[in-house]
């Protein structure tokens, strides 16, 4: 994880696409910054529902959380179809998900990370939002190379010295499992925020949304609902064990 001193960086811009891990750093950041703004990306994505799971998140954020409503500042998007144009990804494309000769699956969107942060940095230097967070994590995901700490260190590194801006990347769910983010979810924001997360957030990488499973909806199958779904069968497990203790 990396974090900032909030009385250098007052105001921070998340990632926010709608899906459950930039959905918890929404809250986080909620938690700890005084003004907060978002960002969504429109890239032609296969799962663009969660453009539409977006919106609403954003409308009830501050009405279910009245203790957040005055930190959260504007919303923005940026549309980048020439991503998914050259991407040729399953993230991006009507093909089946399967593992590439390079030991990546096709879901992978080669720069889509680095092109994210790219912007997220142009937006917050005119807005002077210099702390930018993202829901990346190297410990429950499927293995892309920009989603690792190591690439976004660097990165930041280099925002930094190409705007000559005191930008920091935070990345607060960077080594968390599945299960910790579904605890540091209640911790933040009780019940009621991991409910919010379960009904109105989406992760299914088919954009599939007709099927509504304890831990939310998805088609139940795909690497990014395996993940959740493990996440929150072992942190409901958790719970329980602690209650009988």
């Amino acid at each position: 994880m990396m974090t900032g001193d909030t009385r250098q960086h007052p105001s921070a811009l998340v990632l926010f696409s709608g899906g459950q891990d930039s959905t918890m750093c929404l809250a986080w950041a909620l938690t700890r910054y005084p003004h907060v703004e978002t960002l969504g990306f429109d890239y032609g994505q296969r799962h663009r529902i969660e453009l539409r799971c977006r919106e609403t998140l954003l409308r009830k954020f501050p009405e279910e959380f009245p203790k957040w409503r005055k930190r959260l500042g504007p919303d923005h998007t940026i549309n980048i179809p020439a991503l998914g144009k050259i991407s040729e990804s399953a993230l991006t494309r009507d093909v089946e998900i399967e593992m590439q000769e390079n030991g990546l699956p096709n879901t992978f969107v080669p720069g889509r990370n680095l092109l994210f942060f790219t912007y997220a940095a142009a937006l917050g230097y005119r807005r002077g939002l210099h702390a930018l967070v993202g829901g990346m994590c190297e410990t429950d995901y499927s293995g892309y190379p920009d989603c690792r700490d190591e690439t976004l260190k660097m990165l930041g590194k280099a925002i930094a010295m190409g705007t000559e801006t005191d930008f920091i990347i935070e990345t607060p769910l960077m080594h968390l499992t599945k299960a910790r983010t579904w605890d540091l979810t209640e911790r933040l924001g009780g019940m009621p925020l991991v409910d919010l997360i379960v009904e109105d957030t989406h992760s299914c990488y088919l954009g599939e949304r007709g099927t509504r499973h304890d831990w939310g909806y998805g088609c139940g199958t795909c690497p990014a609902c395996d993940l959740r779904a493990k996440g929150f069968k072992a942190w409901r497990a958790k719970m329980a064990n602690s209650a009988t203790v």
